[in-house]
């Protein structure tokens, strides 16, 4: 791990910073999966057994290094709010997926996603209390710090999801660079699916 440079103060950056993602950028193939159009748009855990249904019902195929898309109508609700977002009805939509389903993490290991994004705030639920192993953010743990799978959060994919819903498809192109930031841990990106 590298420190601050002494002469200048300036941090040089860390071999795994969000600098060293923003080099090349997060380009490739994604893969929408409507949530919410399978689940509805009420709160909800999504494990190993429900995404694998979500794929199977969408008809989706994912391959090792496709980055995996997930809508749950949450951002395009926020959105909606404006200006005064009402919390209470915040906290009762949107799918999140289960970081504590162990047999998810195993088939986020085993499918080889270069990424995952989605729609909501977290992408994993987040419990009131940590894991008796001291862990708040299950899936965060096992794809950022276990197998280097980064997050994308507040993704506004609605209308990505229905366009792809009317021309039956769930693959698109995405680019979605971040800004090269020496030493963070996390950007903000601008992402665009060419459809």
């Amino acid at each position: 791990m590298q420190g601050p440079d002494s002469e200048t103060g300036r941090g040089r950056g860390n071999p795994l910073g969000i600098d060293r993602l923003a080099e090349n950028g997060v380009q490739g193939r994604g893969v929408l999966v409507d949530l919410e159009r399978i689940f509805g748009s009420g709160r909800r855990l999504i494990g190993a057994k429900e995404l694998l249904h979500a794929l199977q019902v969408t008809g989706a195929t994912i391959a090792a290094g496709d980055i995996l898309c997930l809508h749950t109508g949450f951002a395009r609700h926020l959105w909606e709010m404006g200006e005064r977002p009402d919390r209470e009805k915040l906290s009762g939509l949107g799918c999140e997926l289960d970081g504590a389903d162990e047999e998810l993490l195993e088939w986020v290991s085993a499918s080889g996603i270069a990424a995952i994004a989605a729609d909501n705030a977290v992408v994993e639920h987040r419990p009131v209390a940590p894991r008796t192993d001291g862990v708040l953010l299950p899936l965060h743990h096992h794809c950022l710090f276990k197998i280097g799978v980064p997050l994308g959060e507040l993704w506004f994919l609605s209308d990505l999801a229905n366009w792809l819903s009317s021309h039956n498809r769930s693959r698109f192109f995405l680019t979605a660079p971040p800004l090269r930031l020496p030493g963070a841990v996390g950007s903000p990106v601008t992402p665009i699916a060419t459809v």
